[in-house]
C-alpha cells in the first residue's frame, strides 16, 4: 500500500491541526544486548522492568505504566550501532517531572560514570544529552512551567540553546 500526500508541514488533514491533547507514547529500541540495555535503563536511570519476553525483549516504565520503553533484539542481536551520519532516531527524550528529579538523574549518570554529550538550557526546558550502550541518543529533560517560557516581542516562543549550569542543577533537591 502506498500513501502519498501533497500536504505541506503543518497543513494537517484538510487544514485541521492534530488534537492538542495528543501525546507521544512509548518508544521501542532495537538493542544488541538486552541485559546491557536493561542495566543502563533500569540500573542507571531507574526504570523498572514491567514485562519480559525471555531474552529477546523487555518492557520498562517509570511507576505503574505498562511501558515507556520497549527494548528488543529481534532484528539487532549482537549488531553494531548504526553509523552516526545516517537516518534514524536522533534521540529518545525522557521528561522528568521536576528540576530535582532531573538533578537526581544527573547524579545517577555521574555515579555510573556515563559521559554527557551535552547539557543545554533551551529557555523552555533544561536538558542532558548522552548515549545509551547501543549509541542511541538519549535526552533527559525537564520543562519549565509555560508561564516562564521566553517570548519574542511579537509573543511567539523564543527558544535558544545555552550551556546548562550543571553545578547549579546538582544543588537542586539536596
Amino acid at each position: 500500500m502506498t500513501i502519498t500526500s501533497d500536504a505541506k508541514s503543518g497543513d494537517g488533514l484538510l487544514g485541521k491541526p492534530i488534537d492538542p491533547k495528543t501525546t507521544i507514547g512509548h518508544v521501542h529500541l532495537k538493542v544488541a544486548d538486552l541485559e546491557r540495555a536493561i542495566g543502563f535503563y533500569c540500573g542507571v536511570l531507574g526504570f523498572e522492568v514491567k514485562a519480559r519476553y525471555g531474552n529477546e525483549a523487555a518492557f520498562i516504565a517509570a511507576g505503574d505504566y505498562h511501558h515507556h520503553i520497549g527494548l528488543n533484539t529481534w532484528e539487532s542481536l549482537g549488531a553494531p550501532p548504526p553509523p552516526r551520519r545516517s537516518t534514524g532516531l536522533f534521540h529518545t527524550a525522557i521528561l522528568y517531572p521536576t528540576r530535582a528529579a532531573l538533578a537526581d538523574a544527573l547524579r545517577r549518570l555521574i555515579a555510573a560514570k556515563i559521559p554527557l554529550d551535552g547539557a543545554s538550557d533551551h529557555g523552555v526546558s533544561e536538558a542532558l544529552y548522552l548515549r545509551d550502550p547501543d549509541e542511541n541518543g538519549v535526552e533527559l529533560y525537564r520543562d519549565r512551567p509555560m508561564e516562564e517560557w521566553p517570548k519574542n516581542p511579537d509573543g511567539s516562543l523564543h527558544m535558544f540553546t545555552n550551556k546548562l549550569d550543571l553545578q547549579d542543577l546538582l544543588r537542586e533537591g539536596k
